[in-house]
């Protein structure tokens, strides 16, 4: 007997869009704890307490100008016209989330959707800057993040901008795609991280005098376990709404998005932990597990698209490119990186976005038919090149963009502790209470320089 197909109505749409929307909340969570795990104990309250001020201050700049400037497939924009075609470049909403209509529509779902995936964005530098970064720089870097950076490349992408009509004004395969934000959010926060990262200069401590790194492990590897785990569960809900609300999917399509996301975590994190294990003779518990969400990043851009083979594949390159790169970026470029979110989110997000170029063969609906009325063939070079656009959109253009806004704010407003505030940590530093008050949480690594 066949099964009934699953109904494809507004309220079936509405209702599954709020119930996977509601799901990506624990993203961040389990974010927020593997960026606490992977750093340092006396600084455990701080890395806590500043992931939830920072979600807070996204969704605050976000209310306000965010999703303004981002907007939504079909809605106000400002366009410029080249060669008779038209190329919109940002939106033009009101300000503080005005005139929408809440009963369900594609404005209130996009908006719902995005003010959670701007909060996951700015959690994602927190684990590059961990142990030395302000609270309140980290929020003000946050609001900047939110407000401008985020929302100008969402447009693009999910609001019907330049990058998504790549296919309709110059025929590459559908325009540039990102369903669950691989290049949206991962990309985007994992190149903020790196800006952090050349701002904020090392830890004291994690080089030494002939420039070898010393090894600072993360004070809780159950904390970042058990956030891999969280991550899945929120990374599912991500991945499925945006497949309906930046792609048009249907729910019958959802499934498949369900089983890629899982296979890409575990493929990653099973090659993540050979990697290790080849390398050092034992897998490595943080870096198997920053494999495992890089197997997540990585699956988002073209979960709804390719078949389950294909999400094993792109895994599993995830998870040794995580595992590689982590060392590799420790070694050869001085990056003090303690979550890994360069390598995880960053690198990660740009090799699932053009994985979803090279393994999208299964044809499936756009978010708006009207831009792309042909469907590419399977494995058309036209769609691998629009993401290549993508791609170096958001390493020419965004990264300097992230970076000069982080420079200006250091200038304006200091973004690294000083040295007795990392010395004494910044639970107690700035918080003035510890998160393991029973427990000596200092070591002697200012003392080995």
């Amino acid at each position: 007997m066949t099964p009934p197909a699953i109904g494809n109505s507004q309220e079936i749409r509405t209702a599954l869009c709020v119930f996977l929307i509601l799901l990506v909340p624990l993203a961040g969570a389990g974010l927020s704890l593997i960026n606490t795990g992977l750093g340092r104990s006396r600084s455990a309250a701080h890395a806590m307490l500043t992931s939830l001020c920072v979600v807070a201050a996204a969704a605050g700049a976000y209310f306000v100008c965010g999703f303004a400037w981002q907007g939504f497939i079909g809605g106000p924009a400002h366009s410029f016209t080249v060669g008779g075609k038209t190329w919109s470049w940002l939106a033009a909403e009101p300000l503080f989330l005005r005139g929408h209509d809440w009963g369900g529509s594609s404005a209130s779902l996009a908006a719902c959707l995005g003010v959670f995936s701007v909060g996951l964005t700015a959690l994602i530098p927190l684990g590059s800057g961990s142990d030395r970064w302000r609270l309140g720089a980290a929020c003000a870097s946050s609001a900047l993040l939110a407000g401008v950076t985020f929302p100008l490349f969402a447009h693009w992408v999910w609001g019907g901008g330049w990058l998504a009509q790549l296919g309709v004004n110059y025929g590459l395969g559908r325009g540039f795609l990102d369903a669950g934000g691989a290049g949206t959010i991962q990309t985007v926060g994992g190149l903020t991280a790196l800006s952090i990262v050349w701002i904020l200069g090392p830890r004291h401590g994690k080089y030494l005098t002939e420039g070898m790194p010393a090894v600072i492990p993360g004070h809780n590897a159950i904390y970042v376990s058990l956030g891999c785990l969280l991550a899945l569960v929120g990374w599912t809900g991500l991945n499925c709404a945006g497949a309906i609300l930046f792609t048009g999917a249907a729910p019958a399509r959802l499934p498949l998005v369900l089983i890629n996301t899982l296979l890409g975590a575990g493929s990653a994190g099973l090659a993540a932990a050979a990697t290790t294990r080849w390398r050092f003779g034992r897998p490595d518990v943080s870096i198997a597990a920053n494999g495992w969400v890089g197997g997540l990043v990585a699956a988002s851009a073209s979960a709804p698209f390719v078949a389950p083979a294909a999400a094993v594949v792109i895994g599993l390159f995830a998870g040794v490119l995580v595992a590689l790169t982590v060392e590799w970026l420790e070694l050869h470029l001085s990056i003090d990186d303690p979550g890994g979110s360069i390598s995880v989110h960053a690198l990660a997000g740009i090799w699932g976005l053009l994985a979803l170029g090279i393994f999208a063969q299964i044809p499936g609906p756009v978010a708006n038919v009207s831009l792309a009325p042909a469907l590419p063939a399977p494995g058309d070079s036209g769609q691998f090149l629009a993401q290549l656009v993508g791609v170096a959109t958001l390493l020419g253009f965004v990264l300097p963009l992230t970076f000069g806004l982080n420079w200006l704010l250091n200038k304006l407003l200091p973004q690294r502790v000083p040295v007795e505030g990392e010395r004494q940590g910044l639970d107690l530093y700035e918080l003035g209470s510890s998160a393991y008050p029973e427990f000596v949480t200092h070591t002697d690594e200012f003392t080995q320089q």
